[in-house]
């Protein structure tokens, strides 16, 4: 599935545990719902499973944040705990329980390196880009607050964003000294 392409996953077929496995690449998984207005549930990894019996009446969609393989498989009996998506979901409730936009967005950026980002010499890479409207959606804050502190971060060489770049670099002192550790 090529990059920023979305796919929706039906919920007609709640009622058969399948998971999806993501073979290659990054992709973010939301509800469809109106009322959360894509509210994001997780990111996914090459290796990683979603079940598809746990999803919400409306199903969810699968955004591919990177070139994208994934494939459909019957759930085995050792998969009935707990999940990719509901691990994703307590992580970013985490994040959200922290009181500064500030915080909340130090805390996510710390989180996606840790669970998808790469380690390249002297700095940390997440082989994806996010909009400011993502950021502030995932925080809890505007799309302005979300810019004015990456904007803050920029100008202190903690974060880079090459233009026409898909990857997002962050400085090590930036992830090290998160409020929440991941």
């Amino acid at each position: 599935m090529p990059r920023l392409q979305t796919v929706l996953l039906d919920p007609a077929g709640r009622d058969q545990a399948t998971v999806l496995e993501v073979l290659e690449g990054v992709c973010r998984v939301y509800c469809p719902c109106e009322e959360t207005e894509g509210m994001t549930l997780a990111f996914l990894q090459s290796g990683d499973r979603l079940r598809t019996d746990r999803m919400c009446s409306d199903g969810a969609c699968v955004e591919a944040l990177t070139a994208l393989k994934f494939c459909r498989d019957s759930v085995s009996t050792d998969e009935l705990g707990i999940d990719a998506v509901n691990e994703w979901t307590l992580q970013l409730l985490r994040v959200r329980h922290l009181g500064q936009a500030e915080q909340r967005l130090h805390a996510l950026l710390a989180l996606l390196v840790n669970r998808l980002g790469l380690r390249c010499s002297d700095t940390y890479q997440l082989p994806f880009r996010l909009t400011h409207d993502r950021f502030g959606e995932l925080i809890g804050a505007t799309r302005v607050t979300t810019t004015r502190l990456l904007s803050k971060w920029r100008q202190a060489d903690l974060v880079s964003m090459s233009p026409g770049d898909v990857t997002m670099r962050l400085s090590p002192e930036l992830i090290n000294s998160s409020p929440l550790q991941f």
